[in-house]
């Protein structure tokens, strides 16, 4: 936890702040039972109203000084944790930006958006007690110990036996509950991954019929979730009832053996007052200790595993040095690239070389499985290559910043994805700055401009999340805009026609082709419909090249592109 406090560096000076309003505040504090025993001992024994009043407007002075100090350390606790938090929200989210799949493969999803909310939210607010409380807890326990002692020396040795008992009950109390909260922030993992994986897939789920499959999978986490929570619970639900018992104990003990000291003239009622207050803070704040001590374990684990994310150490990194290419042509030259993913024996592609160049039109095709989409998702280095280069005009893409590199490419993925706003927003997120002609005609390119025009408020239609008022080649089209309108050197299309019927999917070819002239454009296809007009087909088999050229030349030279045509030729063409 003492790594994730760094982030507290930029509020120094609030902290020390706090640090002094709580001492401000804890010293008048203290200072109000010894005015209270003056006014029992002195005043009213001696029946003198003016020293009562006097000193009875110290205490209220004390007593008000001493809540403006508690508040300005509730304010300045709350907003330090509070700008922590976001400090580390901020460096969190952008440490997972620097991540390459394989890092957020790793962690998960569902766990990187645990850590991001409620790990964070657990130790603001343990951060938001400290402040509060063991900054003044402290305080308090050492200044009520000295005054109690300087009153009463002999009274005071029965915190020789409560003091110990207090603090042996929180150590095995928190010996109990630490390993618990490590676990239950694991169920809370669980807990996220089945509902984000439940709504996510809503439509499968309702499709085929699981949804008392899924609400069985929910109910499962959830009750585990419980059982721990409850565990811990149970746990920490004896610390209170253990010191109330240990508290009042001590009470008992301090009244009936100054009611003894009383009766034998060696002790005051006042100095007993003051004594019983003393007492009552010291116990107070080995309380507000003890809360502490329960609730750090829970923030430990929490800081423990935001540090494990902003720890990692990305496998894909910026050189020191970018390279940059000369000709900012765009062409991609693999050479024997081979790539596997975490934990996998076998390697996803094996010794891949070939050249896609300016002006030609690549196309991968192949069984599923074969390797297509983890190909092309090695240009852009969304995961770098075990061995081999990939290069892009003759420069190592490992040599080139990743923003230089990917600002030279158009990618659309296989699963198309559209973000919460308007249609305008989404094109613009390949071009920030796109003007609206540059958009419409990006739309018309992609072949949407029809059911764009149609809509009511035309680019300015509300897009909800996922783009889930949409239907599936609505979307598909809209991410192709989105990367033609960012005119780029390298186009890559990862099956992105697959959603489009005949028509659609020639109208749009066609028109790709004049607009990606100039560019290298590499495309993932199942349809050989699609592809049969490319410069050169790349056929792929288990990760492997299994031939390389044109339709006429693969039909006549390579066994697996015929059985994938034949496939898909209709009866009609067979005839």
């Amino acid at each position: 936890m003492l790594t994730i406090m760094k982030f507290l560096k930029p509020y120094r000076w609030q902290i020390v702040f706090i640090i002094l309003f709580t001492l401000g505040g804890t010293t008048l504090e203290l200072l109000l039972p010894t005015l209270m025993a003056e006014v029992v001992d002195v005043g009213i024994v001696n029946s003198d109203l003016p020293y009562i009043l006097q000193t009875g407007g110290w205490m209220i002075a004390c007593a008000v000084l001493a809540v403006i100090f508690t508040v300005a350390v509730m304010f300045f606790s709350s907003k330090t944790a509070l700008g922590f938090s976001k400090d580390v929200r901020r460096s969190l989210f952008t440490k997972v930006e620097s991540f390459s799949l394989q890092e957020v493969e790793k962690v998960g999803t569902a766990s990187l958006i645990t850590r991001t909310t409620n790990d964070i939210k657990q130790v603001q607010d343990v951060l938001n007690m400290i402040f509060n409380m063991m900054t003044r807890a402290p305080l308090m326990l050492l200044g009520g110990i000295i005054l109690a002692v300087m009153r009463e020396p002999s009274l005071s040795l029965i915190f020789l036996a409560s003091l110990p008992a207090l603090a042996l009950t929180i150590i095995l109390i928190s010996r109990k509950a630490i390993p618990l909260f490590k676990v239950l922030q694991k169920k809370t993992d669980r807990l996220n991954l089945i509902l984000r994986e439940t709504l996510t897939g809503i439509r499968v789920v309702r499709g085929f019929n699981r949804v008392e499959y899924e609400k069985k999978r929910f109910n499962e986490a959830n009750e585990q979730f419980r059982d721990t929570g409850i565990k811990v619970n149970r746990i920490i639900a004896f610390v209170f009832p253990l010191m109330m018992l240990i508290m009042n104990f001590t009470n008992i003990a301090i009244v009936w053996l100054g009611a003894v000291r009383i009766d034998n003239g060696v002790m005051q009622v006042g100095n007993l007052m003051a004594f019983l207050q003393y007492a009552a803070m010291i116990l107070m704040s080995l309380v507000m200790l003890s809360m502490a001590f329960i609730m750090i374990p829970r923030a430990q684990a929490s800081a423990v595993r935001i540090n494990e994310v902003l720890q990692l150490s990305p496998d894909m990194k910026n050189p020191d040095e970018p390279e940059t290419e000369i000709a900012a042509a765009g062409t991609v030259a693999f050479q024997n690239v081979t790539f596997r993913y975490n934990g996998a024996e076998k390697a996803a592609v094996e010794n891949i070389s070939f050249k896609a160049e300016a002006g030609k039109t690549t196309a991968i095709i192949g069984s599923t499985g074969s390797g297509k989409t983890t190909l092309i998702q090695l240009i852009p280095r969304f995961y770098d290559v075990e061995s081999g280069s990939i290069a892009v005009d003759g420069v190592d893409i490992r040599k080139m910043s990743v923003k230089h590199l990917r600002g030279k490419i158009g990618y659309v993925p296989q699963r198309a994805v559209l973000f919460s706003g308007t249609i305008a927003e989404n094109v613009r997120f390949g071009k920030e700055d796109a003007t609206d002609q540059e958009v419409a005609a990006a739309l018309e390119t992609a072949q949407a401009i029809d059911f764009v025009t149609e809509k009511e408020q035309g680019t300015s239609t509300a897009v909800s999340q996922g783009g889930g008022n949409l239907s599936g080649g609505q979307k598909q089209r809209l991410s192709i805009a989105r990367a033609l309108v960012r005119k780029p050197d390298i186009y890559i299309f990862d099956d992105s026609f697959s959603a489009l019927d005949y028509k659609t999917d020639a109208k749009l070819r066609k028109a790709l082709k004049e607009q990606t002239k100039k560019a290298t454009f590499i495309i993932v296809a199942q349809r050989v419909n699609t592809v049969r007009d490319a410069d050169q087909i790349i056929v792929l088999n288990e990760g492997k090249i299994a031939g390389i050229g044109t339709h006429q030349e693969l039909l006549e030279s390579c066994t697996i592109y015929q059985e994938i045509v034949s496939s898909q030729r209709t009866e009609e063409e067979s005839a």
